[in-house]
């Protein structure tokens, strides 16, 4: 079995932070009515935040995914990839407030509401990237011994009995 590699997680980042500041630059220009390259500004720095969480957390996401239910990230089912997203975007908010306080100008309130605003519209984006990327770029890098699986996993890796609910697959 195999997780990403570091050089995967490289190429994964800024692959989805490029198409989120696609999106989101224009949307802030419009709904805040400031400038193109003021917004640009703000949400590359945004980003650059984000960047250096995001490999942290999925690194820490797909582990511990692998080790409840010995599946792959590119394996994970949809409800829990919307799990996957939506933690990734609210720790997200906390890694952001200070950036969206003092460069963007907003109040405490303010950026919460902002960066609660970025979250649902990037968990949404986030959760059909990974689901595209996963599909064009399937987990392959480092291999992951099938002793260091859950008991549960050893018998057979490529189909687990998942303490997950049933709900989530």
């Amino acid at each position: 079995m195999a997780l990403r590699s570091v050089r995967e997680r490289v190429l994964q980042t800024p692959c989805l932070e490029g198409g989120g500041l696609i999106l989101a630059v224009p949307a802030y220009a419009l709904i805040m009515g400031r400038s193109g390259s003021e917004c640009f500004l703000l949400m590359a720095l945004l980003s650059v935040t984000v960047m250096i969480w995001s490999p942290i957390h999925n690194t820490v996401f797909d582990l511990i995914d692998l080790h409840v239910t010995g599946r792959l990230a590119s394996d994970r089912p949809n409800r829990l990839r919307m799990v996957h997203a939506l933690s990734h975007e609210s720790t997200a908010v906390i890694m952001t407030l200070t950036v969206l306080v003092l460069l963007g100008r907003h109040s405490f309130r303010g950026a919460l509401a902002v960066g609660f605003t970025l979250t649902i519209a990037c968990s949404i984006y986030a959760y059909l990237f990974h689901l595209g990327y996963d599909r064009l770029r399937p987990a392959s890098g480092i291999r992951v011994r099938v002793n260091d699986l859950p008991n549960s996993s050893r018998e057979n890796a490529s189909t687990v009995s998942s303490p997950v609910p049933d709900s989530w697959t």
